[in-house]
């Protein structure tokens, strides 16, 4: 009988592969990877994806669309990639209307998005009407304009050295990259002009001081 802890008939355990060596004797490499890969793919695609749909969620949500396009890639074939999202979806590990509403807080609150925007992301990532529109749902009208006001804000006091004119145009091209439209951008853009260029003149109380120091 071979020695159980040397070379006898005890590989390593069954569906499981040892690191592939590259040829200089050290760890795969990207390569060696994707060969591994694919040979997985093939002995037990299941398995494979599983694996794959894992390291993908590591630190990260993904919605359905996104790990069905990764499994695609990776060559696992389409039964075996919809069993095995089918049952992360059941056991909650994909929750494409939980991966909106946290998409929507965190994008309108870090780069202050409209809803128009957020949307239009939503649907690049695969999330369906529904999901997107009640995600949306918690954007009210008060937010996006508080949310342009504080991007109008920020940049207004930078175009300081330009005329007003030009200063409208980029602040309201800024807006319009967000996805705001223009009536709601015309207004905060506006306001905010009025009061950065109002800051800059001389009220009537200074210019009569000022006058004050030519008469007898």
């Amino acid at each position: 009988m071979g020695n159980r802890l040397g070379g006898g008939g005890f590989g390593p355990p069954r569906g499981r592969r040892r690191a592939a060596a590259s040829p200089e004797g050290g760890a795969a490499g990207p390569a060696d990877d994707a060969s591994s890969e694919a040979a997985a793919a093939l002995d037990d695609p299941e398995a494979a994806a599983r694996d794959i749909c894992l390291r993908a969620l590591t630190g990260t949500a993904k919605t359905r669309r996104q790990l069905e396009e990764l499994l695609a890639r990776k060559e696992i074939p389409d039964d075996a990639a919809a069993a095995v999202l089918d049952r992360f979806g059941e056991v909650g590990l994909i929750d494409d209307a939980a991966f909106a509403r946290a998409w929507v807080d965190s994008r309108q609150a870090s780069r202050g998005l409209s809803r128009r925007a957020l949307k239009s992301e939503l649907r690049a990532k695969g999330v369906d009407c529904e999901d997107a529109d009640q995600a949306l749902a918690l954007v009210g009208d008060q937010d996006e304009w508080d949310a342009a006001r504080r991007l109008v804000a920020r940049r207004v006091s930078g175009l300081r050295r330009v005329d007003r004119e030009t200063a409208h145009r980029r602040l309201l091209g800024m807006l319009a990259r967000k996805g705001y439209g223009s009536g709601l951008a015309g207004i905060v853009v506006r306001e905010a002009l009025d009061a950065e260029w109002e800051a800059d003149e001389p009220s009537a109380a200074d210019t009569d001081q000022g006058l004050d120091a030519f008469l007898p």
